[in-house]
């Protein structure tokens, strides 16, 4: 039997040969789809592509170009074709010392700095420009000082934009020092030095209403969406005279929330201006060597900055100051521009933000009663029942224990920044809070930018599996959640089919759940929130 199978073995291996020498079709060797890459036309020339299955990728494209402290300027135009296929290099930022203390549930990668950092990335199904798909315009997060379009595994245009069949953008910007240094006393050359990051937002929405076309989006149909640091940004631009026409619906996510109205733009200029002259006394510069701070090497630069924050908040009496984009009633003003108030706006948080198990350690899910009542009683003291009571209320599909976990300080942000809105705005306003807790480290609380990967549908990327397990019951939510936001994106209304989402208003405040079982309905958490944040009782 054995010499028997050894025969056919050969037999069979003889008769490949055979076959193969007596010219039998053979299978043709696979082709790499980027043997031959996809161009793009654009207004500054031509760019060369990537097919990445499905998706038409075209990364790291320059759409400005500045000096230091300088306004950006349109790319000058170039001969033959430039690659896209790279990302594009990121805003410099203070130096980081430590690992995140979220990085198992909100992975990181980091790129190569230039403060000559304006670059762009596209993602889109279809190139033909007839199509005109909605477009996405993502704004990243890290306030005004760090961040990156690709600094997250989450910030995935490429799953989104298979999801909904939309075109997604991504970009970077000027950031901290580079972008938000005020030198206005020093010469007319500087008049908007305080504004080049937000400015450079502005010209890359320019950039996408001049060439989305060819990428096959609608410039007439630009949704702008961002989270912490990315949420403010995307609000400016709602009091940004410079980006009328540029965006047609707004996204903001754990951020947004500004000031603007009740401040003092010669107190915030004010402020801004010593942060200035401190950084220069830092370098040993007088206000008449004020162009040597652009050969300044940027370590030096932003170490001597930071500084500068520290001491010029003593002088000008205030606990902090930061890298912030400040309203003038010039580039941004105080009060939202009169357009914005047609532009549809969908604004929300996550349950715990930065005060949950993710923070704590807590294992709370395996806590006995008496261990949850002792602990909701040393926390909230004789308020303790009431706000129990009012929880389960609020959110009768989480635990008991969850209480000691909501951000209860996120919320009367977000309903102010709605209620703003609907002061004089013409159309809807949508809330939501994202509940789901993580199945790791014996469940996580649903953390500062906890919802990302589910809103850009990126659950299948496998450094975003592991926190979320990747199991049916997520990979549900990023549907809902992903869809919510691409219905937006085409309509103005984020409800889909089997889930209506209500729109927000004082008398009905509606917000969307987002949880294993997502469902809209008035969340009225106005009491738990004052009894939460109620000062403690000795």
């Amino acid at each position: 039997m054995v010499g028997g199978a050894v025969a056919s073995a050969s037999a069979g291996a003889l008769g490949t040969k055979l076959d193969a020498a007596a010219g039998a079709p053979q299978a043709a060797p696979a082709v790499n789809a980027n043997l031959t890459p996809p161009t793009v036309q654009v207004r500054g020339g031509r760019l060369r592509g990537l097919r990445e299955g499905r998706t038409t990728s075209f990364l790291g494209i320059r759409y400005a170009e500045a000096e230091r402290f300088g306004a950006p300027r349109p790319v000058k135009p170039w001969e033959g074709v430039v690659s896209a296929q790279a990302w594009g290099p990121v805003c410099p930022a203070p130096a980081q010392t430590s690992v995140s203390g979220d990085e198992l549930v909100f992975p990181h990668r980091y790129w190569i700095p230039n403060e000559h950092c304006q670059y762009l990335n596209v993602w889109t199904q279809d190139l033909a420009p007839a199509t005109r798909k909605p477009v996405m315009v993502w704004m990243h997060g890290g306030g005004f000082t760090n961040g990156a379009s690709m600094e997250s595994y989450a910030y995935d245009g490429r799953s989104l934009s298979e999801f909904g069949d939309v075109v997604v953008v991504s970009l970077n910007h000027r950031l901290n020092i580079l972008g938000t240094l005020d030198l206005s006393a020093y010469g007319a050359e500087y008049a908007n030095s305080r504004y080049t990051g937000t400015q450079d937002l502005v010209a890359a929405l320019e950039w996408v209403r001049d060439n989305i076309e060819a990428f096959g989006g609608d410039p007439n149909n630009v949704t702008i969406f961002g989270q912490s640091g990315g949420g403010g940004k995307v609000v400016s631009m709602m009091h940004a005279p410079a980006a009328r026409g540029l965006y047609h619906r707004v996204i903001a996510q754990s951020g947004g929330n500004n000031a603007y109205r009740t401040s003092d733009p010669a107190v915030s200029i004010r402020q801004q201006q010593a942060i200035a002259a401190h950084t220069l006394r830092n370098l040993n510069l007088t206000g008449s060597q004020i162009d040597r701070l652009k050969q300044i090497p940027y370590t030096e630069l932003i170490e001597q900055g930071t500084a500068a924050l520290v001491s010029a908040a003593k002088e000008v009496g205030v606990p902090r100051l930061g890298w912030s984009v400040i309203a003038d009633d010039q580039y941004i003003m105080r009060e939202f521009t009169d357009y914005a108030h047609g532009v549809p706006l969908m604004a929300g948080a996550v349950f715990a933000e930065f005060g949950g198990t993710l923070t704590t350690g807590d294992q709370k899910n395996g806590w006995s009663a008496q261990d949850v009542d002792t602990r909701l009683a040393t926390r909230f003291g004789n308020r303790k029942d009431e706000i129990v009571a009012e929880f389960k209320q609020a959110f009768p599909h989480m635990k008991v224990q969850d209480a000691l976990y909501f951000s209860a300080t996120s919320r009367p942000g977000v309903k102010n920044l709605l209620g703003r809105k609907l002061e004089r705005g013409t159309t809807p306003v949508y809330n939501y809070l994202f509940t789901w807790e993580y199945p790791i480290n014996g469940g996580i609380t649903a953390f500062h930018c906890a919802e990302l990967a589910f809103c850009f549908h990126a659950l299948g990327v496998p450094q975003n599996q592991l926190a979320t397990g990747g199991g049916p019951e997520a990979m549900a939510l990023q549907d809902h959640v992903a869809g919510a936001w691409v219905n937006f994106a085409k309509t103005g209304n984020p409800s889909q089919r089997g889930l209506e989402w209500k729109p927000y208003t004082a008398v009905d405040p509606q917000a969307m759940i987002f949880d294993t079982t997502s469902r809209s309905y008035a969340l009225r958490d106005d009491t738990l929130v004052s009894l939460i944040t109620a000062p403690a009782q000795s």
